[in-house]
């Protein structure tokens, strides 16, 4: 029996989102192989013990207050989750899974908790999940590894677009918070009297803002999976239809969740030659970051050729998730899958 703790909720803008990941994920684990524990992290932060279902009948649910758990951060009692008020060992674990999106989860801070903690996790490592986080320095990375990177401008705090670098990006550009995920704080702007607002929505999110030039063209969706043995592959992609037809006009929060109209086609009715292009871009980009796990990477498909928009360390494991659907489509299951990512994750504390 291998126990795992699966871990949800946290401080990010995507807490309600990781709930819905971690309760897809606690309903597939076999539980003839696997002894689930499981721990919610309020809003505010605050560890506590979950439940198998803390999605409920709610839309966008949310991790309630409760016993107040620690995990021990001494090799010497590693897995170990205690009461907080008593002491009382309530679970000693084999492996961590940080079904976690966003700051706090996503960005390198927890997997650097885990690691001091001696504890084997599912997902990348320290910088991998810190620079994949921060849109940024994943463009950097992936800029140098020779992938072709969306055109965009950043601006520190307090920073605007000058004449220039609107001339450079035209329109329409997108405006994202350099660190987040599931679109929140993100605007399509097709008129340069939006930009202002665009820029405050996105601060809410992150200080730092990413202001990036649209592109014409196909939005696919790669998975990465490292198996046990350390080998790493590529899912078939999956090209998204209709994002643009909700009311965001893009692939935003409510596009992605709270509406039915994007499909998406699995695989990309592309050729082989695409096809295989697409995988072996994504497998260099998770291998640039240096990624273990898993990831999900997406691209634009433009006339000239693929061009990577951004990598997901820690995508969503929701029902209708990409990442499950495109390895489905690849022939691995819902329970294989996690079971790699388990064993893989097992596999690699031992090395």
């Amino acid at each position: 029996m291998i126990r795992i703790a699966v871990i949800y909720g946290g401080q990010s803008t995507e807490h309600s989102i990781s709930c819905i990941s971690a309760g897809s994920i606690m309903r597939e684990l076999d539980p003839a192989v696997y002894e689930v524990f499981p721990v919610g992290i309020t809003r505010d932060g605050t560890w506590v013990t979950g439940t198998l279902d803390p999605v409920g009948q709610a839309t966008l649910p949310e991790v309630s207050p409760g016993r107040e758990i620690a995990l021990s951060l001494s090799p010497a009692r590693r897995g170990e989750f205690r009461d907080l008020e008593t002491g009382e060992v309530l679970a000693t674990v084999d492996v961590v899974f940080p079904v976690l999106h966003g700051r706090f989860g996503e960005d390198g801070t927890i997997q650097g908790l885990l690691e001091m903690a001696g504890v084997a996790y599912v997902g990348p490592g320290v910088l991998a999940s810190a620079c994949g986080m921060d849109k940024e320095y994943t463009k950097k990375i992936i800029a140098a590894a020779g992938i072709a990177i969306t055109d965009e401008i950043v601006l520190t705090e307090g920073a605007s677009l000058d004449d220039a670098a609107r001339d450079r990006l035209g329109l329409p550009v997108f405006v994202k918070p350099a660190s987040g995920g599931s679109s929140i704080g993100v605007s399509k702007v097709s008129d340069w009297s939006e930009l202002d607002a665009a820029i405050a929505l996105a601060r809410e999110s992150d200080s730092k803002v990413i202001v990036e030039a649209g592109l014409t063209g196909d939005e696919v969706e790669v998975g990465v999976l490292e198996h046990p043995d350390g080998r790493v592959e590529a899912s078939l992609p999956a090209k998204l239809n209709g994002t643009e037809d909700g009311e965001e006009g893009f692939y935003g929060f409510e596009t992605k969740y709270l509406e039915d109209g994007v499909t998406a086609t699995i695989p990309a009715p592309y050729d082989e030659q695409l096809t295989a292009e697409l995988q072996t871009l994504a497998i260099t980009a998770f291998r640039a970051l240096g990624g273990s796990g898993l990831a999900r990477v997406d691209f634009f498909v433009t006339p000239s050729g693929p061009v990577l928009n951004e990598v997901n360390t820690m995508p969503g494991f929701t029902s209708i998730s990409m990442y499950p659907q495109v390895w489905r489509a690849s022939g691995v299951s819902y329970q294989e899958l996690l079971n790699t990512l388990i064993n893989s994750a097992l596999a690699r504390s031992q090395r």
